[in-house]
């Protein structure tokens, strides 16, 4: 009936169309639409010839228009690069000044906007390995101090994600697998999930706390969501092993302590999952899919469900391929903005065109694409 529904439903939205062989609504058991050729959806951010560009992330500011993105200027690593739309994404700014010692960034960077306790704006961004770094801004943007070491710790993809905790402190999360939590490390066989907190609107940090590891799997950026009561907080997993499924875990107590780790259906077995909710209620999730066997396997997607799927492991309401990445896996580090008329947007790095570097691509989900479909049961 769902299947059907939607089928109806994404008849008044054409030309888009489910993927032509029907395999990923059966591989998954939920239906799948492809959006890679839907170039009206599509934006460009920011392309360089002969240049690796990737792994951004995103921040909209209050006015609900400004979208800020930064990216390195390589994989992974590399001067981080910073734009700015003032139009919810349709047009973008050429890179902007930043700081001198951005251009000594290891790792992929990450934004986020907090309230401080005072009332304000402050813009956190992140820069990992050893040691972690952040620069701060308190005017949306315009100006940011350089990067600052927040402790004797460092750490991969920090931060994955960021919780404004019911105290109003901040818990920070990353992985390492032993090589960058702290100086010359010398690593080790066994991925680690680390929490950090502060309690003065991040500009300090506390010593790692080791919330999560696997003696068998390789558990890495968090991905953190709140449920819709704010009473638990879910992280979605890579398993970079490649012997399972991603995987989830829950709080009910702000982080102290967490559940065993659960296998997520496959319709969310990929990396790097960034996590918004829609106007109605239910979760869009991008990443990257690394579902074994999956006919989109290495593309960029996004998950469509309720934070009650991700309770009882069901397979959600619906995927989009957002972009077919010509590669095996090389993409897909998203970023995910909702706006208040429910249109999405999300951005990410990939192989978009076979032969040449990856490059940063913006795609705007029209909000009849979302909305009025029945929720899964």
């Amino acid at each position: 009936m769902l299947f059907a529904a939607s089928l109806a439903l994404f008849a008044t939205c054409q030309p888009v169309k489910l993927l032509h062989d029907d395999s990923s609504a059966q591989f998954f058991g939920i239906p799948q639409y492809d959006l890679d050729a839907e170039s009206s959806f599509q934006k460009l951010v920011d392309q360089e010839q002969r240049q690796y560009l990737g792994h951004p992330t995103t921040v909209l500011l209050d006015d609900q228009k400004t979208v800020l993105v930064v990216y390195p200027r390589g994989h992974g690593k590399g001067a981080i690069l910073y734009k700015k739309s003032e139009d919810g994404g349709k047009t973008w700014s050429e890179r902007l000044p930043t700081p001198e010692n951005w251009a000594t960034s290891l790792e992929t960077p990450t934004i986020y906007q907090i309230k401080t306790q005072v009332g304000g704006r402050r813009l956190l961004l992140f820069s990992g390995l050893y040691p972690i770094r952040l620069a701060i801004s308190d005017d949306n943007g315009y100006h940011w101090t350089p990067l600052k070491a927040i402790g004797n710790f460092g750490g991969i993809v920090a931060m994955a994600s960021l919780e404004v905790l019911k105290d109003g402190s901040l818990m920070a999360l990353f992985h390492d697998d032993g090589r960058f939590i702290r100086e010359k490390g010398a690593g080790e066989r066994r991925f680690r999930v680390y929490k950090t907190l502060s309690s003065d609107d991040g500009k300090t940090w506390s010593e790692p706390i080791e919330i999560l590891s696997d003696p068998i799997l390789h558990l890495c950026e968090p991905g953190s969501v709140r449920s819709p009561d704010g009473r638990q907080i879910a992280l979605l997993l890579r398993e970079n092993s490649r012997k399972a499924p991603s995987q989830i875990v829950f709080s009910a107590d702000e982080g102290k302590t967490w559940s065993q780790p659960r296998a997520l259906p496959l319709a969310l077995t990929g990396d790097r999952h960034a996590i918004k909710y829609l106007k109605d209620g239910r979760l869009f999730i991008a990443f990257r899919d690394m579902a074994e066997g999956s006919p989109t396997k290495g593309d960029w997607v996004a998950w469509v469900g309720t934070y009650q799927d991700l309770v009882a492991g069901k397979k959600g309401q619906l995927r989009f391929r957002i972009k077919d990445n010509k590669n095996q896996w090389d993409a897909a580090y998203p970023g995910v903005e909702v706006f208040p008329d429910g249109r999405v947007l999300t951005i990410t790095y990939g192989h978009w065109t076979k032969g040449e570097e990856p490059y940063i691509l913006a795609v705007h989900l029209p909000a009849k694409l979302l909305f009025g479909r029945k929720k899964s049961k």
